[in-house]
């Protein structure tokens, strides 16, 4: 495996803690809104909508692509410019969709810059979305703190 992998996702990152949540899904699904309730709730914006994931000796990182740094489309307000981080390890990936399972068969992974990530589908416009997400992050991703 080389050292150095990249990849550009249609996904919406935040960090939590220090670790980054990646949120994919559709256009018009909740990715930002979702990004936007977790930076409610403390987390910090890496990117929102694209997001670069780039794999450096074993730890994929998601950062923002340039022209997009520190700015969040709030739907109805416009692109706003929040506080940021340059960048973050990717712990967990969550999937959006309007009806996940109820009760998962098990871990799913999602292989990005070879390497796999735990994931999770969740319905992002459901209030609890936020709080599923933080749960995640613990019990899929691990607790690193």
């Amino acid at each position: 495996m080389p050292a150095l992998s990249s990849e550009t996702l249609h996904a919406s990152c935040v960090a939590i803690d220090g670790r980054a949540v990646l949120i994919e899904g559709r256009s018009g699904e909740g990715k930002s809104d979702l990004a936007l309730r977790l930076i409610d709730r403390g987390a910090v914006l890496v990117s929102d909508d694209y997001t670069i994931c780039t794999r450096v000796a074993g730890v994929v990182h998601g950062s923002a692509p340039a022209n997009i740094a520190g700015r969040i489309e709030v739907r109805g307000l416009g692109i706003l410019t929040l506080p940021h981080v340059e960048r973050a390890p990717v712990a967990l990936i969550v999937t959006i969709l309007d009806s996940p399972p109820r009760m998962p068969e098990g871990p799913r992974t999602h292989r990005i810059a070879g390497v796999d990530i735990p994931q999770v589908a969740l319905p992002a416009l459901e209030p609890s979305a936020p709080v599923k997400v933080e749960l995640a992050l613990k019990h899929l991703a691990g607790d690193a703190g």
